[in-house]
């Protein structure tokens, strides 16, 4: 009886579909009319079958996902309220930004960290005793040190004191429980591809492994930022535990979990006009990381590339993800794209594509050495560059910022943030990654204009 009304219809082949198509295309030709290949080398399909899937094993979360809330800690009374109150109010990790020292017992008053929440601390800092000295406070493996000297150079084209230094003070971290950070979301914001972003992490991490030996492996955990394209997006997450997994095989390393990766919605297509647009954005970007099997999600305010930080844009963002957890069916969703013939067929591509790219540069020399060059740096200009064009041109479209424009949207007065990106005259060891929107150039003229 199961089977019943599925007994009531013939299977169709994946060649019949394909001649009735091209029966319907009267001539026109199928490859060039209906497939199409992305910048990620990507080939989508009209249509997708069981002879798509691949059957390839994703260590995916055991648990749902976290909703996470990022604070900057300037003032630590302040730090702590604004963590205490969104623990309050739902969400269930919190991600302290900090660029100095601080008191890490008046920065955690009330948080329990035995109970089950995540802390993350990014630190824009390196102090080797101070994290240790805070890593036997916390005593506890739901906290992450976000440490990645790589990630610093990438960023800001310099180490924080020099290269040998740096990896001494590293290593001194390196023994601590989730101590070491992998941070690609700089990739993402300065316009790398999907398939770049998935190369240049995997190498940046590899960098660590080969400096530090495999057994640091189990201390790295990742931060991405999640873009526009839904599916892509969805693939990228699932083909980095692919790659991630086949990446420490070689090194035979078995994990004791799977890969741990945080994520944020990306900032470069985030727009200062128009801004409540943002908000779909950021929840269509949030669902991608969930499908695509994140750990811990941290949603970007509507405005928080051109207002401070604040209690209604904090609240807006925190409960969105409440809502899709809640309200929409996302709770346990990592496992809701498994068998999707459409997305397994984009995860696997994106995941071969990928490691081509990361023996290229293994081949070159390593990560290092390419970015020392200007290698990395070049090749993701030049995939900026193209979807800056596709931008300029109309054919990427933002809406409210190159497509249906409101002429009496004013922003001018509305800025407590430059939302820019700042020239810098610092000497620096070689060509930062700089992180970019696609909106600026625009932005700047529409205020011009104003």
């Amino acid at each position: 009886m199961d089977n019943f009304l599925f007994d009531e219809f013939e299977g169709v082949s994946k060649k019949a579909w394909k001649q009735k198509i091209q029966v319907d295309l009267k001539g026109l030709d199928y490859n060039e009319t209906l497939l199409w290949h992305s910048d990620e080398k990507i080939t989508v399909k009209p249509f997708y079958t069981k002879e798509d899937r691949v059957h390839q094993e994703i260590s995916l979360p055991k648990e749902d996902f976290f909703i996470c809330e990022s604070i900057f800690v300037d003032d630590i009374d302040i730090a702590n309220k604004l963590a205490t109150d969104a623990l309050n109010k739902g969400a269930n990790a919190i991600e302290f930004i900090i660029h100095t020292k601080f008191e890490s017992k008046k920065l955690l008053q009330n948080i329990d960290l035995t109970s089950n929440i995540k802390v993350y601390f990014k630190f824009h800092f390196l102090d080797a005793n101070f994290i240790n000295e805070l890593s036997v406070l916390t005593n506890s493996e739901n906290v992450y040190l976000n440490n990645d000297i790589i990630g610093n150079l990438v960023k800001t084209g310099n180490w924080f004191s020099n290269l040998q230094s740096d990896y001494i003070e590293l290593k001194k971290i390196s023994k601590l429980t989730n101590s070491i950070a992998v941070n690609a979301s700089t990739y993402q914001n300065a316009g790398a591809n999907c398939t770049q972003q998935l190369a240049y992490t995997l190498a940046h991490a590899n960098e660590y492994l080969n400096k530090f030996g495999p057994e640091v492996a189990d201390k790295i955990h990742f931060n991405f930022s999640i873009g526009s394209n839904y599916f892509f997006e969805i693939g990228k997450l699932r083909a980095f535990r692919i790659l991630w997994k086949a990446l420490l095989s070689e090194y035979d390393v078995t994990l004791k979990t799977e890969a741990h990766i945080f994520t944020q919605p990306s900032l470069r297509n985030k727009t200062l006009y128009d801004y409540n647009v943002n908000m779909l954005r950021t929840t269509s970007e949030c669902m991608s990381a969930i499908l695509g099997g994140t750990n811990t999600i941290s949603n970007t305010a509507y405005d928080e590339i051109f207002h401070k930080s604040n209690e209604f844009g904090e609240r807006i963002s925190r409960n969105q993800l409440l809502v899709i957890k809640e309200e929409s069916g996302f709770e346990n969703a990592q496992h809701f794209a498994d068998g999707s013939y459409y997305i397994e067929s984009i995860t696997n591509q994106l995941a071969g594509n990928a490691l081509e790219i990361f023996k290229q540069i293994e081949q070159g020399g390593g990560f290092l050495k390419q970015l020392k060059e200007g290698v990395i740096q070049r090749k993701i200009e030049e995939s900026a560059s193209k979807e800056q064009e596709l931008f300029d041109s109309g054919d990427l479209v933002l809406l409210g910022t190159n497509k249906i424009q409101n002429e009496n949207d004013k922003m001018k007065n509305d800025l407590e943030l430059f939302p820019f990106v700042k020239k810098r005259s610092e000497k620096t060891l070689i060509q930062p990654i700089i992180q970019k929107r696609l909106a600026e150039k625009l932005e700047q003229q529409r205020l011009e204009n104003e």
